[in-house]
């Protein structure tokens, strides 16, 4: 059935329809039906949170009817999709939350603040449209029955919207945010870096402990809590006792087919790297790795991104001779980005905070071996047989293992493209088909308790 779209206006939540209610038939009869998600971030052209959002919706869609509700700067994209190429997508209701100037949207101004001190402004603005969206839910179901509900993105564990308010079976995930920057690797970022990861520690470790709608959620969520890596679920467990199943946020693209990018005789090794120009990223510790090597290994790097390091890190390239072997690709559509990444020989990770990074599965799925430091949630998707993880128990230990591990595999390219091989493989373990049985186990177990709960329920009236 093709649902339309809509948008409404609310001033505020009204009362829900009520805790939800035994239907009979719903066990063994391939429940749930009809799912609510709100996905803030839900675009198909975009990477990162957008990606997230659109691709687990995609997943969900695969088993369920779906309902989402997102952000209204989105319509573009969602609807060009509808439209074009995914004729899934036609079978997805989505409403829009009407936009307002207090809500956060990815312009320039807004993009600063995410970047700054300031970014609690950003979390404010994203607050308020989560209210907005709670209001929306709440008369979506009020017309319309929903098996349940589901808050999908933002991933960060401080903000678990409103839907667990309505007294409907409620999951909620993939989760982050949990994890802070190790203290010892501070040291290997710029000093305005370090300033804002070590205030983001604090005031990580404050929420952690005494943030109240976390742990509510949690509770209503019970078996429905999704962790996003295996550290997520560890800082879960540790700090409010909560039990959750590890879906990765990401979710692979279609396998590359032919075989990994080749090197002939004598040609340089073609090393990608992509992402948001941010201290966290650290790109700084490839070029130190780079200085290093041998001069008999012979490199190009591709580099993908942009933000309020480009610059710097350009300087920084020059003052250490790197600036001929560097190529500023800059921020690109996504398509093209994964298309000159397929053309990479290695693809490396220098990330200091991260969950899974969309880059890592766009490049596994390319036949593109990874490198990356062996933490955050590359430790749980990268293996020996589709790139290396390197010790980041110092700066200085994580850049002598990143430039061994170049100079390895540009001596060895047998063993190079055997990764190459590996990385598709793997891809595969994370791609849309994988996704939606997890999701679909999770709904089962959360709709199991609530078909129990409701039957007692029955039992006692």
């Amino acid at each position: 059935m093709v649902s339309t779209v809509s948008e409404r206006q609310h001033s505020g939540a009204r009362a829900a329809r009520g805790p939800w209610e035994l239907r009979e038939g719903d066990r063994g009869n391939g429940y749930p039906r009809r799912v609510l998600v709100s996905a803030y971030a839900c675009n198909p052209f975009r990477g990162s949170e957008e990606a997230v959002g659109w691709n687990w919706v995609r997943a969900i869609a695969t088993r369920c009817e779906v309902t989402v509700i997102t952000a209204a700067y989105h319509r573009d994209g969602i609807e060009r999709a509808r439209a074009t190429t995914d004729s899934w997508a036609r079978l997805v209701r989505f409403e829009y939350v009407r936009h307002r100037p207090r809500h956060y949207a990815p312009t320039p101004f807004w993009i600063r603040v995410e970047n700054s001190l300031l970014k609690p402004v950003m979390n404010q603005a994203y607050r308020l449209w989560l209210g907005d969206a709670f209001a929306l839910a709440t008369s979506l179901a009020q017309s319309q029955r929903f098996d349940l509900v589901h808050q999908l993105t933002y991933v960060g564990y401080r903000f678990p919207g409103h839907l667990w308010r309505l007294g409907l079976p409620f999951v909620w995930g993939p989760l982050g945010g949990l994890e802070i920057v190790p203290w010892r690797l501070l040291r290997a970022i710029d000093a305005s870096g370090i300033v804002y990861y070590a205030a983001h520690n604090l005031v990580n470790s404050l929420h952690r402990r005494f943030l109240r709608e976390p742990r509510l959620a949690l509770r209503a969520a019970g078996p429905g809590v999704i962790a996003a890596t295996t550290g997520i679920q560890t800082e879960l467990r540790r700090w409010y006792g909560a039990e959750s199943a590890v879906i990765c946020e990401v979710t692979a693209p279609e396998s590359r087919e032919g075989g990994p990018a080749a090197r002939g005789d004598g040609e340089p090794l073609r090393l990608a790297w992509s992402g948001q120009h941010v201290s966290g990223k650290a790109l700084p510790l490839l070029f130190r790795a780079l200085t290093d090597l041998p001069a008999d290994v012979r490199w190009r790097l591709f580099i993908y991104g942009s933000g309020p390091k480009t610059e710097e890190w350009k300087r920084v390239a020059n003052r250490l001779g790197l600036d001929r072997g560097c190529v500023w690709v800059g921020h690109i559509p996504r398509e093209q980005a994964i298309a000159g990444i397929a053309d990479a020989h290695l693809f490396v990770i220098t990330s200091l905070k991260d969950l899974t990074s969309t880059v890592l599965l766009e490049a596994l799925s390319q036949q593109v071996p990874v490198i990356c430091p062996d933490h955050c949630g590359f430790s749980d998707v990268v293996n020996a047989e589709c790139g290396i993880k390197l010790p980041i128990d110092t700066p200085e230990v994580f850049v002598t293992g990143l430039g061994n591990a170049i100079t390895g595999l540009f001596r060895d390219e047998a063993r190079r493209r055997q990764l190459g091989i590996g990385a598709g493989s793997r891809a595969r373990a994370f791609g849309l088909d994988a996704k939606a049985v997890q999701i679909h186990a999770v709904y089962e177990r959360v709709l199991a308790l609530g078909y129990e709960r409701a039957r007692q329920n029955r039992d006692r009236a």
